[in-house]
């Protein structure tokens, strides 16, 4: 991983007033190379870097190869030594120290690169995926239900081992489905339109999504990608808002302690558990942006519990007015089920229901959150306002992962393809693999990818929680780069966040 220079000679001679005398040695470790597993403990090692180390004039060093304030090494070793320093020399610096430059491609140079058989969609080969998938929930049912039993497994523990496994993987094959149904909300499952919001709202429905409101504002995210006050989904908070939701000042916050690993724990639960269904219910992590509505819709209306924001209501602000009807027909949609619900409640057991159903339904949950969460979520991803944010650099603004074979067989290569997605969401998953690799030489150093299977996946939810906790901007940069705002944490991972000075008067006592 590159080390980030300072801009000019200028923001070097600040530093070296810091530092031990100009001369220095040419003993200054260059070869080590900041791998993205180590990069989450950069502050560590920065507050390791000791710039004695470069060693001073003596006999054993002669003059001769003593090293100029300006040569790199020095560079690099004070860029270690005093990572805020180099913040605030004006660039833009990720979270992970190194050093962005913002994306000036054009959506036209995505799509020339893209082979035009990737953007042609097969209703038929794309109705064999979900024959495919429902047949895989049939027989996973039909074989768990005749061979988990007390005559076949005399073991209560077995059997409760084996109810898991069926469980977890109902739960996968259940994404794979749910992908296919958002397959249709992008008109990618089909060139038909009426195919496309028929089997979307008959998959989706099954699996509890309002179709017709999800579409709708799926498709506003997908339009303001990676945009601090419009887009409607994953919006990180400012750092004004995560030390106003902890009390404290905004100065405050690069002070802070660290929190508590039972408190990630917690929250990452809690996210993973209940994500989508307060999402859907109270616009939790998304935007307020409606609140501005000319046409008076957001009016008294806020996120949250009550609030009037949701995807249930007609009224509601995150949609226009022409499209009340589709929220009815949703509503509609998730009425039947929750009869069909009572039915096989009342006739086989509500535990039998809850094990059939709804333990999958928390798994299927599970997997949308997760899988959306981290493919916006990362310590090099940027976040932008007006005057920097355009829609190719919104699409940019997301990163591929993988979930091994369960993320390529059972969920349709989601996970592994979502920057191509986030620019042209028309193509066909079987196609996605080939067009995203189409446009990674435009893209360059702009796209980015995390793979490492099942458990890293796992593992990088935690990080994420960790090391994305606010979004700042660099401290003095210009033009456009002064609306670009990268993560920051309170737990000493990667770049810390500003100093600020603090107010004369306390805006928490009035």
């Amino acid at each position: 991983m590159p080390l980030r220079k300072p801009t000019s000679t200028m923001s070097t001679a600040s530093l070296l007033q810091k530092s031990p005398p100009a001369a220095m040695s040419t003993s200054v470790d260059t070869s080590n190379k900041t791998t993205p597993a180590s990069s989450r403990d950069r502050s560590q090692s920065h507050s390791q870097t000791s710039l004695s180390s470069l060693g001073s004039p003596s006999e054993d060093k002669p003059a001769e190869n003593l090293l100029s304030p300006t040569d790199p090494k020095i560079i690099d070793a004070l860029n270690k030594a005093f990572p805020e320093e180099v913040q605030r020399a004006g660039q833009l610096i990720d979270s992970n120290g190194d050093e962005f430059e913002i994306p000036n491609f054009t959506i036209s140079d995505i799509r020339a690169a893209i082979p035009a058989h990737c953007l042609e969609r097969s209703t038929s080969r794309s109705l064999a995926y979900v024959g495919r998938d429902l047949l895989y929930l049939a027989v996973t049912w039909l074989v768990c239900h005749k061979f988990i039993t007390s005559e076949h497994i005399p073991s209560p523990f077995l059997r409760g081992i084996g109810w898991v496994l069926y469980t977890f993987l109902q739960g996968c094959i259940g994404t794979g489905l749910w992908v296919l149904a958002h397959e249709c909300g992008h008109g990618a499952f089909s060139p038909s339109k009426t195919v496309n919001d028929t089997l979307g709202f008959f998959c989706h429905t099954a699996l509890l999504v309002p179709y017709f409101a999800w579409k709708i504002t799926h498709g506003m995210h997908h339009a303001h990608t990676g945009h601090m006050q419009k887009d409607m989904v994953f919006v990180p908070k400012t750092r004004d808002q995560y030390a106003s939701k902890l009390r404290k000042l905004t100065h405050e916050i690069s002070e802070l302690c660290e929190e508590t690993p039972i408190v990630t724990a917690v929250t990452l639960i809690g996210q993973q558990l209940l994500g989508w269904i307060l999402y859907i219910t109270t616009n939790v992590t998304g935007t307020d942006y409606y609140t501005g509505r000319k046409d008076g819709r957001g009016f008294g209306k806020k996120s949250g519990f009550f609030g009037g924001v949701n995807h249930f209501q007609p009224s509601t602000p995150l949609i226009n007015q022409k499209d009340e009807k589709l929220i009815v027909y949703s509503d509609l949609g998730l009425a039947f089920m929750a009869g069909l619900f009572y039915y096989v409640g009342a006739n086989f057991g509500w535990w039998n229901l809850t094990v059939w159903y709804f333990i999958p339904y928390l798994w299927v949950n599970h997997w949308l959150v997760a899988i959306t969460y981290l493919q916006h979520t990362d310590p090099s991803l940027p976040h932008y306002e007006d005057g920097a944010w355009n829609f190719q650099r919104g699409a940019a603004a997301t990163i591929d992962r993988d979930l091994g074979l369960i993320g390529t067989y059972l969920m349709h290569g989601i996970i592994s393809t979502h920057v191509l997605h986030h620019f042209v969401s028309t193509i066909p998953f079987y196609h996605a693999d080939e067009a995203s690799d189409a446009i990674k030489p435009v893209l360059g150093k702009h796209y980015r990818q995390k793979i490492g299977g099942f458990w890293y996946f796992v593992g990088e939810m935690w990080m994420a929680a960790r090391e994305c906790q606010w979004v700042e901007p660099c401290p003095d940069v210009e033009g456009e780069g002064k609306n670009v705002f990268f993560y920051k944490n309170r737990n000493n991972r990667g770049v810390p966040p500003a100093k600020l000075p603090k107010p004369e008067v306390n805006p928490l006592k009035y």
